[in-house]
């Protein structure tokens, strides 16, 4: 479900301002009944009009991203860097990823126009798992792993526990690979947790989200997401569980 305004504004009719004033001047109707209050959230099913002219919603798409390297997780940029949205050309509906992965971080991302997906999935109580494997310079001690299961003390707040396993180390040029699980993602999370604990990040991609992996994709390839994986995501951020 999602407001009303935003349904008409990504419809193309009018600009989310635009919808506002058209619904508080009683021009809209739901299901042949006038709405003139905002807040009301409508559906697929829902038969919405506009001056008595049917609203064809958008369809709803959804997809899982490769996302490269130096490639900006925003629909759009004012520096005129290469964005997510890019690499979908053939794709009519207005997508937009949901969250972010930092501009020299690689891996999973979803892109969609579904409202309602975007905020189950970005919601900080839902706690939506997401993967990554970072290679740091040194090899973390027992003590560094213990103080990233446990939290971290940033600059002006505390990290909630996070999953952290030690995949390899490499002796000779002092490097290792460390697998991180958080729920939270807030922005450049998993590098400021490693800095803090003394082992900055070379490399990062994130390999997980969710139950979605990135079997079968290479950087800058991307699938839709199927219907049970949609249903399924959906379920696990309302309950915590996907069956």
């Amino acid at each position: 479900m999602e407001r009303l305004q935003k349904v008409i504004a990504a419809a193309g009719v009018a600009s989310r301002r635009k919808a506002e004033t058209l619904i508080s001047d009683g021009r809209v109707t739901v299901n042949g009944e006038t709405v003139t209050e905002m807040g009301v959230k409508v559906g697929d099913r829902d038969q919405i009009e506009v001056n008595g002219v049917p609203l064809e919603q958008e369809k709803k798409r959804y997809f899982l991203f490769y996302k490269p390297r130096q490639v900006i997780s925003a629909a759009s940029d004012d520096k005129g860097r290469k964005t997510v949205v890019d690499f979908f050309p053939e794709v009519n509906e207005r997508i937009y990823p949901i969250g972010r992965l930092d501009y020299n971080t690689s891996g999973l991302i979803i892109l969609t126009n579904d409202g309602e997906l975007a905020n189950l999935l970005t919601h900080p109580r839902y706690q939506i798992e997401k993967s990554y494997i970072a290679k740091v310079t040194g090899i973390p001690t027992s003590e560094a792993q213990k103080t990233l299961r446990t939290g971290v003390r940033l600059e002006k707040r505390r990290t909630a526990a996070a999953k952290i396993k030690l995949l390899s180390s490499d002796k000779v040029h002092r490097t290792a690979q460390i697998s991180v699980t958080i729920h939270e993602g807030m922005n450049h999370e998993v590098r400021d947790m490693l800095t803090a604990v003394g082992y900055p990040v070379e490399k990062l991609r994130r390999e997980r989200y969710a139950f979605l992996t990135a079997d079968g994709l290479v950087s800058g390839d991307s699938r839709p997401l199927q219907a049970q994986e949609v249903a399924a995501l959906k379920k696990l951020a309302r309950t915590g569980k996907i069956h």
